[in-house]
């Protein structure tokens, strides 16, 4: 199955972003029956998949019907910053016993199924007992000035690399706000590439501390407890990732990347410039989709 077969309806009553007020509590502005309608596509046969909820970086603009799923990191005893990956275990479904990656994590039920879409579930790095590196590493053609200075395709990033976080900037948008990497997951010793964006903020560390952050482009975020408690969870020193696909037609969106990204108002987002997708990396919130299934075991 190629990227393309993964196709989702365009807007569909989807509500708009506003700044000010996010997290958690942000889905029930949609509901779940609705967020489940306009993020559905039909259930295929094979190992998984289905009805998935799942923590994302809000999508607020553009065709994109959903926002792009979190990945769970932690920062490690010696500086490096580490993916986090589901439990691996065995559950029986349709009388049949299949081998699944999931756990609790922050109040939330944190699975592999949240990646499988674009055709990713297809990919051996997302089987659940795939035995890959979990840390997240640079990419041969980083988007970045600092990192292809800084860094060589394949080498990990260590929390050291960022310490400017908190004045960064590249010219695009407000500095101030974090400093990006782009990079790969789960895919050193795999053909298949997880493309992910890693992003150290200060709004993400005053998120998970407080509920409550104020932007250098003073624009004010705040989330509610239960999402608080996921982000504690979740990130690290500042540290967010997401996977780096766009829910529309597959594309690879970033961060302060692209100056035509102005034009849209989103010189501070997460823009997509094939379609012009917008997603917002300080709003996380709970998405319904149907995840694609591996193929069959």
């Amino acid at each position: 199955m190629s990227a393309n077969d993964d196709k989702y309806p365009g807007e569909s009553g989807r509500r708009r972003f506003v700044k000010g007020v996010v997290g958690g509590a942000a889905l029930a502005g949609v509901g779940a029956g609705g967020a489940a309608a306009v993020n559905s596509v039909t259930t295929s046969p094979g190992t998984g998949g289905g009805s998935t909820r799942a923590m994302a970086i809000e999508n607020t603009d553009g065709p994109a019907p959903r926002g792009m799923p979190q990945i769970p990191l932690e920062v490690t005893s010696d500086g490096y910053v580490e993916g986090v990956w589901p439990e691996v275990k065995t559950v029986t479904e349709n009388n049949t016993q299949i081998t699944v990656a999931e756990m609790d994590l922050g109040g939330k039920t944190y699975s592999s199924e949240w990646f499988q879409y674009c055709g990713i579930q297809t990919y051996t790095n997302v089987a659940p007992d795939y035995d890959g590196d979990n840390f997240f590493r640079s990419g041969q053609s980083p988007a970045y000035d600092w990192q292809s200075e800084a860094m060589s395709g394949g080498e990990r990033f260590t929390v050291d690399l960022f310490d400017n976080y908190e004045s960064w900037g590249n010219g695009i948008g407000v500095p101030g706000l974090g400093k990006p990497a782009t990079g790969t997951w789960r895919s050193q010793e795999s053909e298949d590439t997880l493309p992910i964006q890693l992003l150290r903020s200060p709004l993400i560390e005053q998120l998970a501390e407080t509920g409550r952050a104020t932007g250098a482009d003073g624009e004010t975020y705040e989330v509610d407890a239960a999402t608080q408690e996921w982000l504690q969870a979740s990130t690290a020193e500042g540290f967010i990732a997401w996977l780096n696909k766009c829910t529309h037609f597959c594309c690879i969106p970033g961060y302060k990347q692209t100056e035509s990204s102005a034009k849209f108002a989103a010189a501070n987002e997460v823009y997509c410039p094939c379609h012009q997708s917008v997603y917002e990396p300080f709003s996380i919130v709970e998405t319904v989709f149907t995840s694609l299934p591996r193929p069959d075991e």
